[in-house]
């Protein structure tokens, strides 16, 4: 019945959007508009969402503030920290709510709720009354539900509207939609940029291994160096959004630095995997274009001229149609080895998904194959590998279950990896 409903009642209709809002309203009432007593930080963007909203939790942590987190990969108590199984940026309203309220008890004072587009358009983060929001970046996602870029940017800045009066926008001043965000006239603003655009808090000489990012961030004409142990140049725009919604909460640039100097990556966010492999190995919920490419330009960043670039890729089912050749393009485009692959299709046929991803692929550019099981097209990668080359596992992240056809199956990316480099001799 549900589905059939679905079926026929579009996403924008006010039948559909007024059931959401209205089961919105009955949450926060049930737990008693908990948001009211908590400084909530909301984070959306196309990607960086969940690395972002971790490390606003650690600087606040560090800085000595009790605080919560609500993202795609894990939800967090103070050192609490758990799966978000769903697998959903933004989830149920009760769910949400009763966890806001569940802080209020521990004692927490802050929240960093990440949002999710289609949730901002649902209402689903209604009544979390948000005193500081961010946007980390705008890229090409979700067209399916939004239908443009225009009405997708627009959705992204109901957060910005969800406001207090005297709130702060921590916006993106090398991100395109910067002149539309920042003309909302609903609080103030502080810029940031890992380009040349001036900002309030910019970030210069950005640097990256395969263990860590450095920049230079100059705050007020003072210069700080920031040292973050994970890798990846995109982690860098990820910690400006951060240390400016630190900054926003009265934390100092230099303090909000300072703690990110011991920040743990993100669970299946370029997370690391080694087994004494001799070559790179990380496991990256990339699902995006722009992640990809991002992902696969650090990478080849990572090998220099000494290796390979070996990416597994794949999309996502019941989503944006139009990425998939996309992301088979920028796979062939930057990486020298590609895998194509299964993923969470749900109720889609997982051949016809492959199939989009594989023929946006240029064999020309790169070695390529179609591998269907995800199992065997990882072990495929690593029997290919060579000393020097950096594989990276895209799509599944974090995630302890593969939702099919047939329902949800374990699936652990991160232990998948590390059982099969294990069996190796190297």
């Amino acid at each position: 019945m549900i589905k059939f409903l679905k079926k026929y009642i579009g996403n924008r209709s006010p039948l559909r959007l007024g059931w959401h809002q209205s089961k919105a309203l009955i949450a926060a009432l049930k737990y008693r508009f908990p948001a009211r007593k908590l400084t909530v930080i909301g984070v959306t963007g196309t990607d960086g969402k969940t690395t972002t909203a971790g490390m606003i939790a650690h600087i606040l942590k560090k800085n000595g503030i009790r605080a919560g987190a609500a993202s795609t990969a894990f939800v967090q108590i103070e050192d609490e920290v758990e799966e978000n199984s769903t697998h959903l940026t933004s989830i149920s309203p009760f769910v949400l709510q009763k966890f806001l309220r569940k802080l209020v008890k521990r004692g927490c004072t802050h929240a960093v709720v990440e949002m999710s587009s289609h949730g901002l358009v649902q209402g689903r983060s209604s009544w979390t009354f948000p005193s500081i929001a961010t946007i980390t970046n705008i890229s090409l996602e979700h067209l399916d539900y939004h239908g443009s870029m225009k009405q997708y940017i627009k959705d992204k800045a109901i957060l910005l509207r969800m406001l207090s009066k005297n709130g702060t926008k921590v916006l993106n001043a090398s991100d395109e939609s910067f002149g539309y965000f920042s003309s909302i006239l609903k609080g103030k603003t502080i810029s940031i940029s890992d380009t040349e655009e001036a900002a309030d808090v910019q970030a210069k000489e950005i640097k990256a291994s395969n263990t860590k990012c450095t920049a230079l961030i100059n705050n007020n004409d003072e210069n700080i160096n920031l040292s973050i142990p994970i890798p990846g140049l995109f982690n860098i725009q990820n910690a400006l959004c951060a240390i400016g919604c630190a900054k926003a909460c009265g934390i100092s640039v230099l303090e909000a630095v300072e703690a990110l100097s011991d920040f743990s990556s993100i669970p299946g966010r370029m997370e690391m995997i080694d087994e004494g492999q001799p070559f790179s190995v990380f496991v990256d919920f990339a699902v995006s274009p722009n992640a990809y490419e991002k992902t696969l330009n650090t990478l080849r960043q990572i090998v220099g001229g000494n290796g390979r670039v070996m990416v597994l890729c794949s999309s996502c089912g019941d989503r944006m149609k139009e990425k998939r050749p996309i992301v088979g393009q920028i796979c062939s485009d930057l990486a020298d080895f590609v895998v194509a692959t299964e993923d969470e299709t749900y109720g889609e046929d997982p051949h016809s998904v492959l199939d989009e991803v594989w023929n946006g692929i240029d064999q020309s550019k790169c070695e390529a194959y179609k591998i269907f099981d995800r199992s065997e097209a990882i072990s495929f990668l690593f029997e290919n590998a060579k000393e020097g080359d950096a594989v990276v596992l895209c799509g599944m992240g974090p995630f302890s279950t593969m939702n099919k056809i047939g329902g949800a199956v374990d699936w652990d990316e991160r232990e998948v990896a590390k059982a099969k480099l294990s069996a190796m001799s190297f």
